[in-house]
C-alpha cells in the first residue's frame, strides 16, 4: 500500500513554479473527502466572512461545494479530508496527487487513519459479519446479506491515512481543525510564506 511516507511536521513553504505562477491571479484550489465526517469541510466554511476576500484570491475547482467530479485542469492546492478506507478513496487520491502542486490532508482521519481507523484492529470479514449479518437493526425474517455490486467501492482490508498510499505535502491535525488553521494555511501558502502552526495542534482529547 505504502507509495512514499513523510513526517508529519510542518515544512517550509514549496515554491512550485505553478503556485508562484498563479499567485499573479487566482490560485486553483481543489478539495475533497474520502472516508471521513466532512466535518473539515464545514471547518472551512466556519470561516465565515473571511471566505469573501479570500475568494478573490483563489479559485475552488473539484470540491463538494462546486459538485465538480474531476480536476480537469491543474491545481495549486489540493486539501484531502478523510482516510483511505476503499479502492475508490485510493484512485481518488492519486488523481489529487497527480493534479495538484501541493496536496495536504486535513483533520484526523486524513493524517492518522480517524475513527474510521478504529476497524483495523478486527478482520474485514468479522466487520461486516457484525455490521449486516448480526446487526440488531437487521429486518426481522429477512435472509441478512453482505452489499455487494460492481457499483459500490471495494473496501480496503485497512483503513490508511493519506501518507500511506501517496506523498503529502502538509498536515493539518484536529478533529476537526478549526477554521481559523485552515484560514492560516491557506493564507500563507497563496503569500508565499512558510507555514508555521504550533506543534500544540497535535493532541489527544
Amino acid at each position: 500500500m505504502t507509495e512514499e511516507t513523510t513526517s508529519h511536521e510542518m515544512p517550509v513553504a514549496p515554491t512550485e513554479p505553478a503556485l508562484e505562477a498563479a499567485r499573479d491571479t487566482k490560485v486553483k484550489v481543489a478539495m475533497i473527502g474520502l472516508c471521513g465526517c466532512w466535518g473539515c469541510t464545514l471547518s472551512f466554511l466556519d470561516m465565515d466572512e473571511r471566505l469573501l476576500p479570500l475568494l478573490t484570491k483563489i479559485s475552488i475547482h473539484r470540491s463538494s461545494l462546486t459538485d465538480i467530479k474531476r480536476i480537469t485542469e491543474r491545481c495549486a492546492i489540493g486539501f484531502i479530508e478523510g482516510g483511505v478506507a476503499n479502492e475508490d478513496n485510493i484512485e481518488t487520491l492519486r488523481h489529487f496527487r497527480d493534479n495538484c502542486d501541493i496536496l495536504i490532508s486535513v483533520g484526523a482521519c486524513a493524517v492518522w487513519g480517524g475513527v474510521p481507523a478504529m476497524r483495523n484492529v478486527f478482520e474485514l470479514k468479522d466487520c461486516l459479519s457484525e455490521a449486516y449479518i448480526n446487526s440488531p437493526t437487521a429486518v426481522p425474517g429477512a435472509k441478512p446479506v453482505i452489499p455487494s455490486h460492481p457499483d459500490i467501492p471495494r473496501l480496503t482490508t485497512k483503513v490508511y491515512p493519506c501518507h500511506e498510499v501517496v506523498h503529502m505535502d502538509y498536515f493539518i491535525p484536529g478533529c476537526p481543525p478549526d477554521a481559523d488553521t485552515i484560514f492560516a494555511v491557506l493564507d500563507d501558502l497563496i503569500q508565499g510564506r512558510p507555514v508555521t502552526l504550533p506543534r500544540s495542534l497535535n493532541h489527544y482529547d
